[in-house]
């Protein structure tokens, strides 16, 4: 009966943290778009990222040959942003910490769990404006509708 019981909350626990593992996966799902997108034209992309961030070739290499994939470049830029801490300091985080999760990672830059960076962040505002033009809102999944576009500070 005891071994019933432990197999049952065994059981029980692992299919929790399956769901969780999927629920946090559709919470950055608008990466696997902006990697295939980033990959079709790395010269654009590296040209959008020098335009976005308003950062250098050498500095986008830097980025580049310490992350995985070009969303985790563009993560890993943003973060740096929202959190005004700098990008070598978010780099440095992201290789400790990235098997955590990007959630994980933007609230131990001091991005609150809740806010509404922090649910921007999850849901990817700002990619097609970041990144595409008007034509291409439409071809991901991710749809924001211009809600938050960023406004130029002047």
């Amino acid at each position: 009966m005891k071994l019933q019981k432990i197999l049952f909350i065994v059981l029980v626990a692992t299919l929790l943290a399956s769901s969780a593992a999927v629920v946090e996966a559709d919470d950055f799902d608008w990466m696997n778009d902006f990697n295939i997108r980033a990959e079709a034209s790395q010269s654009g992309f590296r040209g959008r990222l020098a335009t976005r961030f308003t950062i250098g070739d050498a500095q986008i290499k830097v980025v580049l040959s310490n992350v995985e994939r070009p969303a985790d470049a563009y993560m890993v830029l943003r973060l740096a942003e929202m959190s005004a801490k700098p990008t070598d300091y978010v780099i440095k985080r992201y290789k400790a910490e990235k098997e955590k999760g990007w959630g994980a990672l933007a609230k131990s830059l001091g991005i609150k769990p809740g806010s509404k960076a922090f649910h921007a962040l999850k849901r990817g505002s700002g990619f097609y404006s970041d990144f595409y033009d008007d034509n291409d809102k439409g071809k991901g999944k991710n749809k924001h509708k211009g809600k938050n576009k960023h406004k130029s500070k002047g």
